[in-house]
């Protein structure tokens, strides 16, 4: 029998991707079910029961760590996991045993195969390897997620009818209206729905500065910094028209400029 697997992936795009890149190096596997948020994987694998499982750690509604400790908890649901991320840090640092596997987003063929391979090798026993003991790296994995120092790699945007996976290094300033914020870059400008508050969380402060409360800034990006008659200081950044305001709670990064 084949084996089988569902995918849980909150972008309908990425997931598309993954799914068409595992019918390419491994046409055996049936994809059971393609899902966009934890709840939903949940429900996918009661009902499938399959063999492998690829899940996105951070979904909306319910993480995939959140699913990895529902299937720790009931052995009936138990499959074998890969997780997927845009963190590399959860793969370097969570990640310290052979017996679950990782796939970084965007994603390679190179990594997806050797993680297929990895798969392919432990199914292919006789005796089949069961699936992994999550218990231990749940703990982990639910420890750095709610730890206040985890760092974007990347931003996951609309551009038109696009996803884009930004490097956060190429970002230049991120500002925000009610409804979206503005993902500016020297190439294009992109929308997200994470309110400033939640990016401001996961950046490095040494690299992107708060310069108002919908407004973050990349220091390095900075052309020059200028005042009114008011003392109101306005900044401008490199290769870009806008001249951003920065607000009083904020304006002492710039007292020696």
């Amino acid at each position: 029998m084949p084996f089988t697997a569902i995918i849980a992936e909150d972008e309908p795009i990425l997931r598309a991707q993954l799914k068409a890149k595992l019918a390419r190096l491994w046409p055996e596997l049936q994809i059971a079910a393609d899902v966009g948020d934890g709840e939903a994987a949940l429900e996918a694998i009661d009902q499938y029961h399959p063999d492998l499982a690829f899940l996105d750690i951070q979904m909306p509604e319910m993480t995939g760590v959140e699913v990895a400790r529902s299937l720790a908890a009931n052995p009936q649901l138990k499959c074998h996991v890969v997780f997927v991320t845009a963190f590399d840090h959860y793969a370097v640092e969570a990640f310290e045993t052979d017996a679950v596997d990782y796939v970084l987003k965007p994603y390679t063929d190179e990594r997806l195969k050797s993680a297929v391979d990895r798969l392919q090798a432990r199914l292919g026993r006789v005796p089949a390897a069961p699936p992994q003991d999550l218990e231990a790296l749940v703990a982990r994995l639910s420890a750095k997620l709610s730890s206040p120092t985890e760092q974007l790699k990347w931003i996951k945007a609309s551009v038109g009818q696009n996803l884009r996976l930004i490097p956060i290094d190429e970002v230049l300033f991120f500002q925000s209206d009610e409804k979206y914020t503005l993902v500016a870059t020297a190439e294009l400008d992109a929308l997200i729905r994470t309110p400033i508050k939640e990016i401001v969380e996961g950046i490095d402060g040494n690299k992107f500065w708060q310069i108002h409360r919908s407004t973050i800034v990349n220091a390095a990006a900075i052309e020059s910094v200028s005042r009114d008659f008011r003392g109101q200081a306005t900044v401008k950044i490199k290769g870009r028209k806008e001249n951003l305001a920065v607000s009083r709670p904020f304006s002492h990064l710039f007292k020696q400029m």
